[in-house]
C-alpha cells in the first residue's frame, strides 16, 4: 500500500471528449468525479491536472508556421482552463468541494496560483484543479502535473490514460507488446519509452516522486491503486 496521503492525478485531455474525439463528454466528467470523490471519502487529499488535448493542441495548432509556437501553447492552456471548469463543475455536482487555480490569471473563472493556497485547501479537503499548464509556453501538461505535484508535496502522480500501462510498443498496434509492470525513471529516459515527456520524468527522478500509469477508465482502479494493487497499472519509481 502507498504511505501516501496526498496524490495528483492527471487527465489527458482526449480522455474526456468521449467517442467523438473532440469536446468534453458530460458521461465521462460523471464518472471521473465518481472515481475522485472515492478518493476523498478514504481520507486522500486530491489535486488533478487536465490537459487541453480535446479542444486543441498547442504543437498542433503551430504546425504549418501561421500560429506562433508560444501563442499556440496559450492556446493549449486556454483549453485547460476550459477543461478545469468542467471538471470543477462536475465535482461540485456530486457534493465535493473543489477550487481552480490557474496559472494565467483570471480571476472570473478561478484563483491564481498559489501554492500556499493551494496547500490550505488540500489540508480542508478541498479537491483543487490546476489549470493553465505551467504558465509558461513550451511546456506540456505532463509537465506541469510533475511540477505542481511536487510542489504540493504529494507521494503519488497518477496518470490516468486510455492503457492499463506502459508498454515496451504501443497495444494499440502491436500484439506482441509487452507491459512493463516496474521500470526505473533512468529506463524511461534512456530507452525512450513514452511514459510522460523527458523534462516531467527527470523532474520526477529529482524529486523522487513515483509516477503510476493507468487504466482511467477502469472504475474503482484509482482507490485500488491507493490501496496497493497493481494489477492494471505500471510504476516508475
Amino acid at each position: 500500500m502507498f504511505v501516501t496521503k496526498r496524490v495528483l492525478v492527471k487527465f489527458s485531455g482526449e480522455a474526456l471528449a468521449g467517442k467523438e474525439g473532440y469536446g468534453i463528454d458530460t458521461k465521462i466528467l460523471k464518472f471521473i468525479a465518481n472515481e475522485i470523490k472515492t478518493l476523498v471519502a478514504a481520507g486522500v487529499e486530491v489535486a488533478i491536472v487536465v490537459g487541453g488535448g480535446n479542444i486543441i493542441r498547442g504543437v498542433s495548432a503551430a504546425a504549418d508556421g501561421i500560429i506562433k509556437r508560444t501563442s499556440g501553447d496559450y492556446m493549449g492552456m486556454l483549453a485547460t482552463v476550459i477543461n478545469g471548469v468542467a471538471i470543477q463543475e462536475a465535482l461540485e455536482h456530486i457534493g465535493l468541494e473543489a477550487r481552480l487555480q490557474s496559472a494565467i490569471d483570471m480571476h472570473e473563472i478561478g484563483e491564481s496560483f498559489i501554492i500556499r493556497r493551494a496547500r490550505r485547501h488540500l489540508e480542508k479537503g478541498r479537491v483543487v484543479v490546476f489549470a493553465g499548464g505551467t504558465g509558461n509556453p513550451y511546456f506540456t501538461t505532463d509537465t506541469a502535473a510533475t511540477l505542481r505535484a511536487s510542489e504540493i508535496d504529494a507521494g503519488l502522480l497518477i496518470k490516468a490514460t486510455k492503457v492499463d500501462g506502459v508498454y515496451d510498443k504501443d497495444p494499440n498496434k502491436f500484439d506482441d507488446a509487452v507491459k512493463l509492470d516496474t521500470l526505473s525513471y533512468e529506463q524511461a529516459l534512456t530507452k525512450d519509452i513514452k511514459v510522460m515527456d523527458d523534462t516531467s520524468i527527470a523532474l520526477a527522478r529529482e524529486n523522487s516522486l513515483p509516477i503510476v500509469v493507468c487504466n482511467m477508465f477502469a472504475e474503482g482502479n484509482l482507490l485500488a491503486i491507493i490501496n496497493g494493487d497493481m494489477s492494471l497499472c505500471s510504476i516508475v519509481k
